[in-house]
């Protein structure tokens, strides 16, 4: 297996990887390992918090009175749809 030394990691980005070690149960190693397969393999890491408020945000889109087919129309005309 191939060994790699990172330099120079900013404080802020070490204790975030460190928090999620400890959130996932891993060690700091592993932890960097899994963030590294995550990117690159496409899969994105969800933020609870960060999803529910986005949650939030869509339903809170449709709160609204029914979309009536004069605004679909409008909207198609500028290009929204």
């Amino acid at each position: 297996m191939a060994t790699i030394t990172l330099k120079n990691i900013p404080a802020e980005l070490h204790r975030e990887l460190k928090k999620r070690a400890e959130e996932d149960h891993r060690s700091l190693n592993w932890e960097i390992i899994a963030t590294l397969k995550s990117a690159t393999s496409g899969k994105i890491r969800l933020d609870p918090t960060k999803l529910e408020e986005s949650v939030r945000r869509a339903r809170s889109l449709f709160r609204h009175p029914p979309i009536t087919a004069r605004e679909i129309d409008q909207w198609k005309r500028e290009g929204r749809l």
